[in-house]
């Protein structure tokens, strides 16, 4: 009967187990976007900037992370990495520091992308003025960056959110894995509904999660598009 699929989500602490996965999934996810936002900030600035190796830098940097997936890095940093490095580093700091290497690249390119849309003659109005260039992108440019910038990295957040199931593959006990578990343990039972509804809750906690991030981005780029 499918009613008695659904039973396994109030068994024992099952609700509260797929909340605390809920917790280690936006703490990875939110810890990884801070650090993304401030090191992109830094990198997109630089790469907009007159300096040739930061260009190529910057260049480098974000065709490796495109080029690389996820998971790929997350193998690299998890069972690689610590093994050869002798780092004794858990599956949830490799996680921060594979996804925080992935949104920087993003974030980078988003800056660079909201300097450059910006009208050249309001730098050079600022050297003409005799304004230093940290003054220019400090006072003038990026304040306005950041209204053309502020959509895409909600984007960014979301896509974080969401690739965060993959660090399930490492070990970390998220969302994805506490359902897992849950789901192993349904069908020891011969509950052959459980997994639908223990994805459909998963699912539903993720839509909670992304959701109003995206009908923010959707509200501020059609409010500041006006």
């Amino acid at each position: 009967m499918l009613d008695t699929g659904i039973k396994v989500l109030f068994e024992g602490n099952n609700i509260t187990r797929l909340l605390d996965g809920l917790w280690v999934t936006t703490r990875i996810a939110l810890i990884s976007v801070i650090l993304s936002v401030f090191f992109g900030t830094i990198i997109g600035i630089g790469w907009s900037s007159r300096f040739r190796i930061i260009h190529v830098f910057a260049r480098f940097y974000l065709e490796i992370m495109r080029i690389m997936p996820i998971l790929v890095l997350l193998f690299l940093f998890y069972f690689g990495l610590t093994r050869i490095a002798h780092i004794n580093l858990n599956a949830e700091m490799a996680s921060i520091i594979v996804f925080t290497l992935w949104g920087t690249a993003e974030m980078s390119d988003l800056v660079r992308g909201a300097l450059t849309s910006l009208p050249k003659h309001q730098k050079e109005s600022g050297l003409a003025l005799g304004l230093k260039s940290f003054d220019i992108y400090f006072y003038i440019l990026v304040p306005q960056a950041i209204r053309r910038l502020l959509p895409a990295t909600i984007n960014l957040t979301t896509r974080i959110i969401k690739s965060t199931s993959l660090v399930v593959l490492i070990g970390v006990v998220e969302l994805l894995k506490v359902g897992q578990q849950i789901i192993e343990t349904a069908s020891l039972l011969r509950n052959q509904t459980a997994a639908f509804w223990v994805y459909a809750v998963i699912f539903l906690l993720y839509f909670i999660i992304c959701y109003p991030i995206s009908q923010l981005s959707f509200h501020l780029e059609k409010k500041w598009q006006s």
